[in-house]
């Protein structure tokens, strides 16, 4: 995984599954190690909006991530989606 961007929460979701897998962990193992159910797991890799933003840090510290804030790159949405 070299420096993905994730610009809606689709795109995250995205990012995190590929980390969960790439990782060899399942949902439910991911889950355990958050001290949370499997289906807010799939809820977040599956973009659902409205996850809090702690579940969300969380997340990306139980895969060994970090988030960067840079500004933000002159390419569309759909040209990073097309990277997926």
């Amino acid at each position: 995984m070299d420096h993905p961007i994730a610009r809606n929460e689709k795109q995250l979701g995205a990012i995190l599954r590929r980390a969960r897998k790439k990782a060899g962990l399942s949902q439910s193992d991911l889950g355990k190690n958050m001290h949370l159910r499997q289906g807010t797991v799939s809820r977040l890799e599956g973009g659902a909006p409205a996850m809090q933003l702690r579940t969300v840090m969380d997340a990306l510290a139980a895969l060994n991530l970090e988030l960067i804030v840079r500004p933000r790159t002159t390419a569309s949405a759909a040209d990073i989606e097309d990277i997926f």
